[in-house]
């Protein structure tokens, strides 16, 4: 199953930061002092229409309708004085307001009129502005050709009227263009560039477009730990000056981002926080993407009635404005929740409509979702051919783009393809370019890069915000000195040194909790690279070895069942090591899996499975894989010399609330497997589930341990384990 993508989209609303770039840190202070004047300047004339248009240009951004109001009165104010230069820039901004709102016909007809007036003023920066504003505009809508024209003929002007300083805007501009048509590496050399300009200048909201941009493009090529490094400086921007449409942009890519790693509900936090924000309500399309958003969330709990009705929400608004970025990924969107309800003729029906649209306007990712998409459905409804066409397609283009999320379920169709239509040698090397492509993306560097960036980002806060608390008690201590310096400065210094002493204190209190919060991360990263090592090396080699032999001795039915079981295996193993506790069912099924997989050649162990009925294995959860390295020690040591009437029997018992596991097997016993092999040496298996059972017993609030007995003290055969485990009811 795919996952749609989202993301780019709130890429358009935030290359509108470079219609107008300048500092604005203190923009509600300048909004309340322009407000001020207009009230005092009472006079109708020229003055007058300029603060109108100033209050115009700091309000479309957040609170468009007043916006309108300004411009209008501005634009009637100017007929009336006959004023042209300034009936040019009200024109001018009214487009941007209509633009903001994605009234995307009435701004180019303002945009239009702007053009007209200030080329018979002979204005070239207010020509330069009205080609920079339409390209943006036609990169709203997803036409890149016309948006990358207007761009040239902005340059073209800039460097007719020497204005180099605004050259560089376009580098932000034109980037995006090539981001969103997959040349990442010449977006990236434009937004790097951009962004050295901007940092030099001080230009806040430039630098916001770029982090914002860069972000995404990051995003796109699957690069999660930088794209959330640059979405955190982006909100911190944004949240620094106020900037109400910046950080909503900031939170639901932060959100998006969230959503890519399966963290929905964390996700739907920062998408709600977006949604609060009231001035953003104003852009349609940034509600028609967050409805995309919210459909993905229902998307992925498997509610694809609420899906389908937010898809279509968002399509009807989408034409409405004629957003075709916003349209293909929710048609995509909408063909991937009818797949999932077994609607194939209306999934393939929007599939190929977002295909042809995609193809169209040169949108390479979607062209990816949409080519998945259609071969997925084509292999559910047994097409064979059709399904092989399309994900033939899917891999050229995510190859050639670089597309690794594509890449993988490129691979992984293949491989479901091939075996179903008999072709196992290439369904095999399929399935190895998809484990490959698998490794690449989900790497244990990634994980904890992701986790280091969170908590480098938090700490930057705390930290901030300790150095504004420690400046407000220094200004304090300053004021009580000027105060008490003659009559009170044996007090004072007491003041001072106990003042000392607490930020000593608290310093040592705030390094002692980042230590204790850093090694809680490691303790975590520990635990899943634990987990991770519970398969060993030998049998995975050795599965393949066996797998090997039954391809080359043409057995083919018997291969194809043991690959599926050894997949199997891996995918419950893979799944399992990523959550920190799992139910108890899943727990057993691995275990089953793994001693099926064991008996597929001669089927020499008997294995007995007994659950108390007083256990409800469906809402028991339990940490993953402390049962398996057990049954595979009695397979490897146990039944060693041992070639018929094997026997494991593992008995589950709710003993005074404590869930008992007990592992039996009749092989020749612990004191004796130990004789044979080294008496010093202790079972790699038992250490490990020792220590995690410590780490588990604090975590879980709960006694774990572990005891292994050779069952000749009870005149029997064999060794018996017994493992105390901690567990949790599920809600």
């Amino acid at each position: 199953m795919n996952f749609i993508h989202f993301y780019k989209i709130f890429k358009l609303s935030s290359v509108l930061l470079f219609l107008f770039c300048g500092a604005v840190c203190s923009q509600s202070t300048v909004i309340d002092s322009l407000k001020i004047e207009l009230q005092n300047h009472k006079t109708k004339d020229t003055i007058r229409i300029n603060i109108l248009n100033y209050l115009a240009f700091y309000n479309y951004r957040n609170n468009s309708p007043e916006a309108l109001a300004y411009v209008d009165e501005a634009l009637q104010l100017s007929d009336e004085l006959q004023f042209v230069a300034g009936k040019a820039r009200s024109v001018y901004l009214k487009g941007a307001v209509y633009m903001e709102q994605s009234n995307f016909n009435e701004a180019v007809k303002n945009y239009q009129k702007a053009i007209q007036l200030y080329t018979s003023l002979k204005d070239l920066k207010g020509l330069e502005k009205c080609k920079n504003a339409l390209g943006v505009l036609y990169f709203y809508k997803g036409e890149y050709k016309l948006s990358l024209q207007f761009y040239e003929e902005a340059i073209a002007i800039a460097e007719k009227s020497g204005n180099k300083k605004s050259i560089h805007k376009y580098f932000n501009n034109i980037g995006n263009i090539y981001s969103n048509t997959g040349n990442y590496q010449k977006a990236l050399e434009h937004f790097n560039n951009a962004l050295e300009v901007n940092r030099a200048n001080k230009d806040s909201l430039g630098i916001l477009n770029n982090l914002n941009s860069i972000a995404i493009l990051y995003y796109d090529q699957g690069n999660y730990p930088l794209s959330l490094d640059y979405n955190n400086q982006s909100l911190k921007l944004a949240e620094s000056y106020n900037d109400s449409i910046g950080i909503f942009q900031s939170l639901i890519n932060l959100g998006n981002l969230y959503r890519q790693q399966d963290l929905n509900d964390k996700a739907l936090q920062f998408y709600n926080k977006a949604l609060a924000i009231e001035s953003a309500k104003f852009n349609i399309k940034n509600v028609t993407a967050l409805k995309n958003n919210i459909a993905g969330i229902y998307y992925d709990k498997k509610v694809y009635d609420k899906a389908i009705s937010y898809y279509k929400e968002s399509i009807a608004l989408s034409k409405e404005i004629e957003d075709n970025i916003n349209l293909v990924s929710a048609l995509n969107g909408l063909g991937y929740s009818y797949l999932e309800v077994k609607q194939h003729s209306k999934a393939i029906w929007y599939f190929e409509e977002s295909r042809d649209i995609s193809i169209l306007n040169e949108y390479s990712y979607d062209l990816s979702d949409s080519y998945d998409g259609l071969a997925e459905t084509y292999y559910d409804r047994k097409e064979y051919n059709l399904a092989l066409l399309n994900a033939q397609k899917l891999v050229e283009l995510a190859n050639a783009y670089d597309f690794l999320k594509h890449k993988k379920n490129a691979y992984a169709l293949l491989s479901k393809i091939y075996k179903s239509t008999g072709d196992f040698k290439k369904a095999l090397e399929s399935y190895e370019k998809y484990k490959i492509v698998s490794d690449s993306i989900l790497n244990e560097d990634n994980i904890k890069k992701i986790a280091q960036l969170e908590y480098e980002y938090k700490y930057e806060k705390e930290l901030n915000a300790a150095e504004k608390r420690e400046l407000k008690l220094t200004k304090t201590v300053e004021t009580k000195s000027k105060d008490l310096e003659k009559s009170q400065r044996n007090l004072l210094l007491g003041v001072i040194l106990f003042l000392i002493i607490a930020i000593v204190l608290g310093s040592i209190i705030f390094l002692l909790k980042l230590r204790n919060s850093k090694a809680k991360i490691q303790n975590n990263i520990t635990e899943q690279k634990l987990l991770r090592t519970q398969m060993t090396p030998h049998f995975i080699f050795n599965s393949l070895s066996v797998l090997q032999g039954m391809i080359l001795n043409k057995e083919e039915s018997k291969s194809v069942n043991y690959l599926s079981k050894f997949s199997k295996l891996l995918r419950i193993t893979l799944e399992n090591s990523r959550d920190k506790t799992v139910l108890l069912l899943q727990e057993l099924e691995a275990v089953e899996n793994y001693l099926s997989l064991q008996n597929i050649e001669n089927e020499k162990i008997n294995f007995k499975l007994n659950v108390a009925h007083t256990i409800d294995a469906n809402s028991i959860k339990v940490p993953p894989m402390l049962i398996q390295p057990f049954v595979e020690n009695a397979i490897e040591h146990a039944f060693k010399n041992k070639k018929e009437a094997c026997s494991i029997e593992i008995n589950l018992d709710v003993v005074d609330s404590k869930l008992i596991c007990i592992i039996l097997d009749n092989g020749v016993g612990i004191d004796s497997s130990e004789r044979n092999a080294n008496q010093n040496k202790k079972s790699l298996a038992t250490k490990i589930t020792s220590e995690r059972l410590e780490y588990l017993s604090k975590d879980f609030k709960m006694k774990g341990a572990i005891s292994i007995e050779d069952r000749s003290i009870f005149n029997e055969q064999g060794t018996k384990v017994t493992i105390q485990i901690p567990y949790n009811i599920a809600v």
